[in-house]
């Protein structure tokens, strides 16, 4: 007799023993009844009196004078069948929310509704789940744990979903309190809404980690109808994965040596594959560990592959916030494969850049504030481009790893992505020591990616000595030292030699622009246009205070004599300082320099920008 069986003849045992110390002893019983192995004699006029079931029963054989029948599929059993026999002999006993969703479907199966007997159990047990149990989230969670066993009667009675309907309701009026208690003003003056870290309205996220995975699911279901928060469905996503999954199976344990059974494993391919379907839309509503968590154990549990590639677009869409520990996916497929998932990581990447350009709208996209900050989209590709450097350089000394995949990770980055070089150069340099039987034109081809004049002084002191890089390679490098070297040279030369300072303006300049985006580039020039326009509206105002001054010597010119006048033309002359007067040594400034100029080459300067 095996575990279950015993179980089973205890409680059997039980009831016996609990029935024989409220049924009748001074009147002999008249029927038997079985319920699940489950024997109980009792008697036929309590029994006809409430349920329309035995009453049938009974009638259907009269003529035999039928004394013992059995029961098959009774809900819940011989303990809820007990309940209903005591309501019968109109014995109390408590109704609460541990009960209540089975006596709806005994009451259903028996047939004890009003047609047979008024203030039936089926009314009153209807009554005490509409006024008593919808009205606390808790007690509807408890009817939701015993509906389990109970489908799919309990949901043809429509207990499962007005349980439902009463949570996801309670959960976004609680949900909207929380708020309006979190309302503040700013430092401006405007009411804004204060972050926290988990919600008060959210207290009910450890309750819902009790009910089963397909229950779970429909009570999310019904919260995101309602309109709960994103954050909050994601909360009690992590909440109720980490209940599931961590502590269940070794699935996000790799240390722990507990031996899954097929059983478990399709539990929890089934718990992956829904909270993946469950996760909101919105970014940020899930921790994007969270998300690569599920995505090692979809690939571990061999999930669908909409579920995989689902994971695969959303932590390409937030992948600027990951650190290198959580894209460090590791292998699950044959021996001789590489350590790491570099497949799933490239797929991640091609969803980010996708996403990045289908994100910007097209009628904008040369619509930019030139005074505005560098733009986000370029700020999170400088996050990446160091996210997958570091990534090359973890990977690069697997044995395993192909040349081809190598370039794919690498490759897959925009030239304006990688503002620096150093970390392409440092992995490249880890997987030519970890991979010394390169040809040279495969060394060639890895060292295509690289712009040594990105490189800072150090690494490129240290590519210069490096003997592992072929010989094109470190040519370049050494170039590009030099001009580095040539151009900090004449930038000591200072005011005295202003071509160099201007040569030297125009390379770090061009470099620069390589290293921004199409979007900063553009901005960049609108800021320097702008600056131009403001300088030729200083010469155009200039010139007009010229022209006035001219006009008003001709004047004094007209009225008094000619050494009045000149006496006067060489005082404004001097206010205006239009030429710069020679120091003992003969020297002018530049900035004097400057003032030298032709008002009629300023006038058609001006109207040459217009």
């Amino acid at each position: 007799m095996d575990r279950t069986d015993k179980e089973q003849l205890s409680l059997v045992k039980g009831t016996r023993q609990r029935y024989n110390e409220w049924i009748f002893r001074d009147v002999p019983s008249d029927i038997t009844i079985e319920v699940n192995g489950g024997s109980f004699s009792l008697h036929k006029f309590p029994l006809v009196s409430r349920s329309g079931r035995i009453r049938r029963i009974v009638a259907e054989h009269r003529g035999d004078d039928i004394s013992r029948f059995e029961l098959l599929n009774l809900p819940g059993g011989a303990e809820c069948f007990e309940l209903a026999a005591k309501f019968c002999y109109g014995i109390n006993f408590e109704i609460t929310s541990t009960n209540v969703a089975q006596l709806c479907c005994v009451s259903d199966y028996l047939e004890m509704t009003e047609d047979f007997s008024k203030d039936n159990l089926g009314s009153r047990a209807e009554e005490y789940l509409e006024s008593i149990v919808c009205k606390n989230l808790e007690m509807c969670v408890e009817v939701l744990q015993q509906c389990e066993n109970l489908l799919p009667l309990a949901d043809e009675l429509k207990v499962v979903s007005r349980c439902i309907d009463a949570i996801a309701s309670k959960a976004c009026a609680e949900q909207i309190a929380s708020s309006f208690s979190r309302l503040e003003y700013s430092s401006s003056g405007r009411l804004h809404m204060s972050r926290q870290a988990k919600c008060d309205g959210d207290w009910w996220i450890e309750d819902l980690s009790v009910l089963r995975i397909d229950m779970y699911q429909r009570v999310i279901t019904a919260m995101k109808c309602r309109g709960v928060r994103p954050e909050s469905i994601g909360a009690s996503l992590v909440n109720y994965a980490q209940k599931e999954l961590t502590k269940k199976s070794s699935l996000w344990n790799p240390s722990s040596q507990t031996k899954i059974d097929s059983n478990s494993t399709l539990h929890e391919k089934l718990v992956v594959e829904t909270i993946v379907s469950l996760l909101p839309v919105e970014k940020l509503a899930v921790p994007i560990n969270f998300l690569f968590g599920l995505l090692r154990s979809a690939v571990m549990l061999d999930c669908t592959i909409a579920s995989r590639l689902d994971l695969e677009r959303r932590i390409g869409s937030q992948i600027d916030v990951a650190t290198l520990d959580d894209i460090l996916i590791p292998s699950f497929r044959h021996a001789g494969d590489t350590l790491f998932d570099v497949d799933t990581v490239h797929r991640i990447l091609v969803n980010f850049f996708q996403q990045d350009d289908s994100e910007e709208d097209p009628e904008d996209a040369f619509v930019f504030e030139s005074d505005s900050p560098r733009s986000p989209s370029q700020t999170a590709l400088v996050k990446v481009s160091k996210l997958v450097d570091n990534y090359l350089a973890e990977i690069a000394p697997d044995a395993n790893l192909k040349l081809s995949k190598f370039l794919v990770i690498a490759e897959t980055l925009p030239a304006h992505a990688r503002t620096v070089h150093d970390g392409l150069y440092r992995a490249i340099d880890i997987y030519l020591k970890a991979h010394q039987g390169l040809s040279d034109l495969d060394k060639k081809k890895l060292c295509r990616l690289i712009d040594f004049q990105k490189l800072s002084q150090e690494a490129g002191a240290h590519a210069a000595q490096n003997e592992r890089l072929p010989l094109q390679s470190i040519v370049q490098v050494l170039y590009f030292e030099q001009l580095r070297l040539r151009n900090s040279l004449s930038c000591s030369y200072g005011e005295d030699d202003p071509k160099p300072i201007h040569q030297s303006w125009r390379i770090s300049s061009g470099a620069l622009s390589a290293a921004m985006s199409p979007r900063d580039n553009y901005a960049s020039l609108r800021r320097e246009n702008r600056e131009l326009k403001l300088e030729l509206a200083r010469l155009r105002m200039r010139l007009n205070d010229l022209e006035r001054e001219h006009a008003c010597m001709k004047r004094d010119m007209a009225k008094s004599g000619s050494r009045k006048f000149m006496s006067s033309f060489s005082k404004k002359i001097g206010k205006l300082s239009l030429f710069g007067h020679s120091s003992s040594r003969g020297s002018t400034s530049p900035s004097r320099n400057s003032h030298r100029t032709d008002s009629k080459v300023i006038e058609r300067t001006c109207a040459s920008t217009e």
